[in-house]
């Protein structure tokens, strides 16, 4: 069994023991075949919009002798239906692509199912889909993988929307007292402020400097308090 990248390894724990997992977007498969032959997930759907990185999977699901593994071709969670899994899995992507494959899933708003995400880029995005729409974050990891800072996130429905400040969407739950955790944080932070350089003076663009600025001053903040409490 070939071994997982960091990253790939993070996502893999935070699945519960004993799941039924969608793996959406998976690409070469190996985290459904990681999940299999470990046993921590009972079964696995890997699905892919693409059919060669599909046809990739397949030969990597065989070579492993892997089993309880289904293949699936199809956009997001379009082939997937209510009670196959209960564990949905949708990483490597950006965070609209995320929000978008989650916004077209009617039965994937139940309390009963586990979200693991990993956006490449505007996390910021993804999360502010999920506290409009009812889904509660519940933690977030970070993981420092080839020069560059991921979180994934746990997340599941709840049915209450909630409004957060400006400066959660860029950073969720991530956690300042880990070394990764505050990498990603203050990567963050560098992102704000160089939006808020760019968009200094421009008329037309108040409501987003001003948005920028207040995550900057929120995150630079978040920082200082979790100094102060160490």
């Amino acid at each position: 069994m070939r071994v997982l990248s960091k990253r790939l390894l993070t996502i893999a724990d935070f699945v519960p023991y004993g799941a039924y997992v969608c793996d959406v977007g998976t690409d070469h498969g190996l985290l459904p075949v990681f999940l299999s032959k470990s046993g921590r997930a009972k079964g696995v759907i890997a699905t892919d919009i693409n059919e060669k990185p599909l046809e990739s999977a397949r030969e990597n699901v065989i070579r492993a002798g892997a089993e309880g593994i289904k293949l699936r071709l199809c956009d997001g969670l379009a082939a997937v239906t209510k009670g196959e899994a209960d564990t949905v899995i949708i990483a490597g992507m950006g965070g609209e692509v995320i929000s978008g494959i989650i916004s077209r899933c009617g039965w994937i708003k139940d309390s009963g199912i586990t979200l693991i995400l990993q956006p490449m880029t505007s996390g910021e995005i993804l999360r502010k889909f999920l506290l409009d729409n009812g889904f509660e974050i519940t933690s977030e990891k970070a993981v420092f993988e080839n020069g560059k800072v991921y979180s994934v996130i746990l997340s599941r429905y709840t049915g209450r929307a909630f409004r957060a400040p400006d400066y959660y969407y860029f950073i969720g739950k991530t956690d300042p007292a880990d070394k990764y955790g505050l990498r990603y944080i203050k990567k963050q932070l560098s992102r704000c402020i160089g939006c808020v350089s760019a968009l200094y003076g421009i008329v037309g663009r108040e409501d987003e400097y001003a948005y920028y600025k207040n995550a900057a001053e929120g995150i630079s903040a978040y920082i200082n308090g979790a100094k102060t409490e160490q």
